[in-house]
């Protein structure tokens, strides 16, 4: 799993930061990447990274401000422009729908894939055959959300050598018993794939939040992440001016990384203010949670797998 960093300055882009947009690619099936958030240019950024637009098949927009939203209609545009043919699902606040029909209807822009827009509400969002994802609402001007992308539980590793020494020879039974399935061999002798499999291997969990301030809930909602993904718009002497706009300070995120137990923590969302010279910024966020990553566009996390997993 690989988290690429497209944009990690706040509402008024800096030289070396475009406005926010992140995403997700998930190596085990084939490169499939989930967009969060859309920015003005994100679509610029993708040109300087490995990734591709036509790998893109969800987004995800935490809420409707325009440096994390103005980006989108560019984007889908060049999609379909580019050969773009597999379905996209974008999930968003109430109104991402309109907005997004009226910006293809005005520009007379038809795409060539299947577009689906579902508008979120706190709670379960989506399941498929490896994650789960979970939103909660933020505190912010607008309708803001985090998302929680939680991988399931995986089978342990197949004890392959045990087998081999019983005379069980590789194949499709191999799949069977590593699911933990009762088998019965052709000289009618029954085993039990659980005898053969390591523990089951626990999934990763990611934690992305759209713009915000504190919010007491996201400590449990982040609880023991992987990898918790938290703005941090402003250095602490400037908390004031951070909550009345509905943002965080790094104390108010390393607060929330600490609490929630996270094993990494990834700042993003620095305000343009520091854009001249970010040391202040940096030293705080060094003094605050040693360790801590502070974002910069076009940054790859890679997010190790667990021990003895077989895909990324």
């Amino acid at each position: 799993m690989e988290v690429h960093f497209l944009g990690t300055g706040a509402g008024v882009p800096a030289r070396h930061r475009n406005v926010s947009a992140l995403a997700l690619r998930f190596l085990n099936e084939a490169g499939d990447v989930w967009l969060f958030d859309c920015g003005e240019a994100t679509q610029h950024q993708f040109l300087r990274s490995p990734l591709s637009l036509a790998s893109i098949s969800t987004i995800f927009i935490s809420h409707l401000h325009g440096d994390h939203l103005l980006g989108l209609p560019g984007l889908l545009s060049s999609r379909s422009f580019q050969g773009g043919e597999t379905p996209v699902t974008i999930y968003g606040p109430k109104g991402l729908k309109e907005f997004i029909h009226q910006s293809l209807e005005t520009t007379k822009t038809k795409l060539r894939y299947e577009l689906v827009i579902d508008e979120l509400k706190e709670g379960f969002l989506f399941e498929n055959e490896w994650y789960e994802v979970d939103t909660l609402s933020l505190i912010h001007p607008v309708e803001s959300f985090a998302f929680r992308i939680k991988e399931k539980e995986r089978p342990g590793a197949l004890h392959v050598e045990k087998l081999k020494a019983l005379g069980i020879a590789p194949g499709p039974i191999y799949a069977q018993l590593k699911q933990g399935k009762r088998v019965t061999l052709d000289d009618g002798q029954t085993i039990d794939g659980r005898d053969f499999v390591d523990a089951p291997l626990p999934g990763r969990t990611v934690v992305i939040a759209g713009d915000t301030a504190p919010v007491e809930k996201m400590d449990s909602f982040a609880a023991n992440a992987d990898l918790l993904v938290h703005e941090a718009t402003f250095a602490s002497d400037q908390q004031g001016n951070a909550h009345a706009y509905g943002h965080s300070t790094i104390a108010d995120a390393c607060g929330i990384a600490k609490r929630a137990n996270v094993k990494k923590v990834v700042l993003t969302h620095v305000s343009s203010r520091y854009s001249r010279n970010e040391d202040v910024y940096l030293h705080e966020v060094e003094k605050q949670f040693p360790g801590a990553i502070v974002a910069y566009d076009l940054f790859v996390l890679k997010l190790a797998k667990t021990r003895g997993a077989q895909n990324d």
